[in-house]
């Protein structure tokens, strides 16, 4: 088995914010398939070292990044997991990233460290074990290619883009802390407007750099998605690469899910069993004759959250019921809780995250909306494809590549999975809902496109065949 090393701030199931530990943790199992071995790289949080059996220590530093740092092997399930104990650092309360205050003040140094930890071990190895690859999520993972590179190493690195919005940019006067090279600092390299950025620093220095859908990778090149990287990424575009997420079969699977009724394509009683288990739970009315839409997602501007009032009219008016979970920002969480004063009996809304009542959403529900301004790939409506809950989504990034908009084209030829609504604005995706529920009313239509999309693969095999020969590709460089 060739060797490759994961460095990310988060993986299911040892810790999880968002759609990234999905990712990072799916990821060593479907490469296994691939003939690639996959270690994992995280902090020790709070309960990680618990959950991955605790191990061996195979490496120390006294002095890492201002205090003692231990990096422990252990397991979870087939997955060996290198977990960096260095509690002056990871020992926290609340999320990776943040305390109920805000952001931690030196997330910095605190994911620096991480990086530093898995460019030594690149570069030394480790108890007989040193990798062939780096590859580095998001700016938390994207100083390992950096360091590597500063440090004239020649392991070939990957690093993953999941989110350009979030850079780790901090000021210049945290080079020594991160342990930069002050002369690496100019727009070359890692300086941004006269700020170091993590994630350009990785762009610049990993041998390639991927995205998680073949849209967002060309979307990055533009200015109105780059985040000011735009440029950046332009100059690297011979070495970027669009591969598509992927989801965990195993995890997300109608039949055999334990936190529902369960269905499959041509057995959809279940389904049915589930819309109105979901009602219930939410307390709505139990007669609901127009579609059941949800909506899973961070309550933030990205996701599109303060046009869902104009699409909610519509559903509503047609007959329909809104249930919503998510937490975020605290506009968006007043915006909801009025839509549940405005109609009462018709939209439920549960603040805060519970990974089951997810997957009862996606269940029970007849419409999944994802109407984010920019999304690089989006989990979200994948899910909801599998279980048969069809997709209203904006046309960006990974939203486009995997839903197939209902057209008189796409219809005619039996391929429509969903309904894209562009540009991104409450017009468009008003009038998207208003073609969703006209579709919805002609029932034989609607099972025929219910069946169509449970029936799309988006497991992870075809991508991390893709990761495998970009690997390959890099080694034989």
């Amino acid at each position: 088995m060739k060797r490759v090393l994961s460095v990310a701030s988060e993986a299911v199931p040892l810790i999880k914010t968002g759609g990234l530990a999905d990712v990072v943790g799916a990821l060593p199992a479907a490469l296994a398939g691939q003939g690639w071995e996959m270690r994992l790289m995280i902090p020790a949080y709070p309960g990680v070292l618990d959950k991955i059996g605790r191990g061996d220590v195979v490496w120390a530093d006294p002095n890492l990044f201002g205090g003692l740092g231990e990096l422990y092997l252990g397991k979870i399930g087939d997955v060996e997991v290198l977990a960096l104990d260095a509690p002056h650092l990871y020992d926290r309360p609340g999320n990776p990233y943040a305390s109920p205050l805000g952001d931690y003040w030196d997330n910095a140094e605190r994911f620096a460290a991480l990086c530093w930890v898995a460019a030594v071990i690149a570069t030394n190895g480790i108890e007989g074990w040193k990798p062939e690859i780096v590859h580095a999520h998001d700016w938390q993972g994207a100083l390992a290619p950096a360091y590597l590179k500063y440090w004239g190493n020649h392991v070939p690195t990957v690093l993953t883009i999941h989110n350009i919005a979030f850079q780790g940019r901090v000021g210049a006067d945290k080079m020594g802390a991160m342990r930069l090279p002050a002369d690496w600092f100019h727009p070359g390299e890692f300086e941004f407007y006269g700020d170091i950025s993590a994630l350009k620093a990785g762009i610049n220095a990993a041998w390639a750099v991927t995205t998680v859908s073949p849209r967002y990778a060309e979307e990055l090149m533009r200015p109105e998605f780059g985040e000011g990287l735009d440029g950046v990424i332009s100059q690297r575009a011979a070495s970027v690469y669009g591969i598509l997420n992927g989801v965990d079969g195993a995890l997300w699977d109608p039949e055999n899910d334990p936190a529902i009724e369960p269905f499959s394509p041509t057995k959809l009683a279940g389904k049915a069993k589930n819309r109105k288990a979901l009602l219930d739970e939410f307390n709505l009315d139990s007669e609901v004759e127009g579609p059941l839409a949800v909506l899973v997602s961070r309550l933030t501007p990205q996701k599109g959250i303060d046009m869902l009032p104009a699409a909610a009219e519509e559903l509503l008016a047609a007959g329909g019921a809104l249930c919503v979970l998510g937490s975020g920002e605290a506009w968006a969480e007043t915006l909801l809780r009025d839509l549940t004063f405005r109609y009462p009996g018709r939209v439920g809304v549960r603040l805060g995250y519970d990974e089951a009542l997810s997957h009862r959403m996606f269940a029970g529900g007849d419409i999944v909306l994802v109407p984010s301004r920019f999304e690089p790939c989006g989990l979200t409506q994948l899910y909801g494809l599998k279980y048969g809950c069809l997709p209203l989504v904006s046309a960006v990034g990974g939203l486009a590549d995997t839903v197939v908009p209902a057209t008189p084209a796409t219809e005619a030829a039996n391929a429509a999975t969903g309904v894209t609504f562009h540009p991104v604005d409450a017009l468009a995706f008003r009038q998207g809902m208003r073609h969703m529920v006209k579709l919805y009313a002609d029932r034989k239509r609607w099972t025929a496109m219910v069946r169509r999309a449970m029936k799309s693969d988006f497991g992870w095999e075809r991508s991390a065949a893709t990761y495998a020969a970009l690997y390959d590709s890099l080694i034989a460089k």
